[in-house]
């Protein structure tokens, strides 16, 4: 008779050590530039105007450079520029300007690779036969014949599209639209932006303007083109054809409105104080009739603590998802503490509002974290760029919409930023099987009549842990000297290579009825039984490892 068949067991990825996130690399605060005059609105138009079309036509003769560009043509471009504003305008012009074409240069790149994924996933499953089902690791062939027809026809217009990118990319061209390509594509859908052309055109050159100035250490207040005092007045140089509407010495224009930075006020003018560079940028808000004023600087990039410090009181696990974070609240060894929270969150509406509900709930985190004493909280490395294609996932839809909702690159920024600020570090962890480990090893025993464990939940609990240094599974060994040996060789610990270690272990009973059928001991005999030597042992006052242990 033939011996059935081994099931082969599956092959983990290696997972990534846990890491602490650097800090923020940069500071952004901005105020409203409020009880403006019309002379004042009417010289910030006219400067936004000249500037913003002095932008537009460098960035186009940077685009025409493509790859030949250096140096040399960097500083001829600068010249040009400068006879109409001022060197300082012109600096940070072309600074814009090189920064817009690097990012184009770094889409480009991310669009050849989502292509380049798309085509592989085709490629492959049009050589599967159909019907074929697929595996966890690779997908099977399509369903009928009609679907495979339309994935040829889409395999084809993939392959086209690549072929155009990798061409433009080799040639260095670049596809860049100042004022946004989706604010350009709303002029032919006016109906369905609810927008007249007249409200549309004023939008469109508002964010064509140009009103932004790079600081200077060592210079006054950190910015000679626009200055702001420690008191809050705002000045601006003037470029050279406009400055005839001066009203301040040495072709400046003051306005009457003042500035007063309710967050980060004294780092902000202990700064200028010292004439460290601050950049600033002034901005029109269309929707409401604003203008607000934006001041960054630069910070070195330091880690904020040693992962060692980080674990050593405790941890914060957090699960991301689509409408909320879970958390739970970890101590040192690795055990749950209290009850699981969840901060919910709704990323329907406008891109500024989901921006406000992000950060209300990751405010609303970090509070937590805070009172919980930690001074981590650990989180996914999450990166969904090659995950949310329709070749990978074909007709869930549904779930690519939910990866794509996921604002990854957003959430993190915020986060670590936020977290700075209130003293607290992230760890990044590798995502590898947390949910479901997480499912498998912490949700049923936690589940309690006044206590409802989600997945989410116990993936909470196998990142903070695998922050932690911990392994996610449950089972440990017991102390030395409290086992049957001493302290020799036997442990209840599984080899790495063990199948079945990340399973849960079974009830003590459950193992000794085992050990009973295998020895041939029958009911009646009289063997001390497991339950009773838990009870003598629990009465003699010595350690009996219960389903939830310390790892210390």
């Amino acid at each position: 008779m033939a011996e059935p068949k081994k099931k082969k067991k599956k092959k983990l990825r290696t997972i990534d050590a846990p890491f602490v996130a650097l800090g923020p690399s940069g500071v952004a605060i901005r105020d409203r530039l409020k009880h403006l005059t019309c002379e004042d609105e009417k010289v910030l138009r006219l400067v936004g105007e000249h500037l913003g079309s002095m932008a537009s036509r460098d960035l186009k003769a940077r685009c025409a450079d493509g790859l030949d560009h250096n140096s040399d043509t960097w500083a001829a471009r600068k010249q040009g520029l400068t006879a109409f504003s001022s060197s300082r305008w012109a600096g940070s012009i072309t600074k814009a300007t090189h920064d817009q074409w690097a990012l184009s240069r770094r889409c480009q790149l991310a669009h050849i690779q989502g292509l380049e994924a798309g085509v592989r996933t085709l490629t492959h499953r049009l050589s599967q036969p159909i019907g074929e089902k697929g595996t966890k690791r690779a997908a099977g062939g399509y369903r009928s014949t009609s679907e495979w027809f339309q994935k040829t026809r889409r395999l084809h217009v993939l392959e086209h599209r690549l072929d155009v990118a990798r061409a433009e990319r080799e040639a260095g061209v670049v596809r860049v639209v100042r004022g946004g390509r989706k604010l350009l594509k709303n002029r032919h859908n006016l109906a369905a932006t609810q927008l007249t052309e007249a409200e549309w055109r004023e939008r469109w050159e508002a964010e064509r303007w140009f009103l932004a100035a790079d600081g200077e250490s060592g210079k006054r207040f950190g910015n000679e083109t626009i200055r702001v005092t420690p008191v809050g007045e705002v000045s601006i140089k003037l470029p050279a054809p406009l400055a005839h509407h001066a009203n301040a010495k040495h072709g400046r224009y003051v306005l009457a409105s003042t500035v007063r930075f309710q967050h980060r006020g004294e780092e902000w003018r202990e700064r200028i104080e010292r004439n460290r560079a601050v950049a600033y940028r002034i901005h029109y808000d269309v929707q409401r009739g604003r203008w607000y004023l934006t001041a960054s600087w630069q910070r070195p990039v330091v880690q904020t603590m040693p992962l060692e410090a980080a674990r050593a009181k405790g941890m914060v696990g957090v699960d991301t998802n689509a409408d909320h974070f879970a958390a739970y609240h970890l101590d040192r060894h690795g055990n749950p503490v209290g009850d699981p929270r969840r901060f919910s969150y709704d990323l329907s509406g406008t891109a500024d509002h989901r921006d406000a509900r992000i950060r209300h709930a990751i405010t609303q985190v970090l509070h937590w974290a805070k009172g919980c004493g930690v001074a981590a909280i650990a989180i996914e490395d999450l990166d969904f760029t090659a995950e949310k294609t329709r070749e990978k996932h074909g007709r869930r839809k549904r779930f690519r919409q939910l990866i794509s909702g996921i604002p990854t690159g957003k959430l993190k920024a915020r986060l670590i930023s936020m977290a700075a600020e209130m003293d607290l570090s992230v760890v990044a962890v590798d995502p590898a099987y947390t949910s479901m480990w997480g499912d498998q090893h912490w949700r049923k025993p936690l589940t309690a009549p006044r206590r409802k464990m989600s997945r989410h939940d116990a993936a909470g609990i196998a990142i903070g842990r695998r922050a932690l240094g911990h392994p996610i599974r449950r089972r440990t060994a017991p102390p030395q000297h409290h086992q049957s040996d001493g302290a020799g060789h036997r442990t209840v610990q599984a080899e790495p290579v063990a199948r079945g270690r990340e399973e849960t272990r079974p009830p003590v009973t459950e193992r000794a009825h085992d050990a009973r059928r295998r020895t041939g001991t029958q009911q009646g005999t009289r063997e001390t039984s497991a339950s009773k030597t838990v009870r003598d042992a629990r009465s003699a006052g010595t350690w009996v490892q219960d389903s939830l242990l310390l790892t210390d």
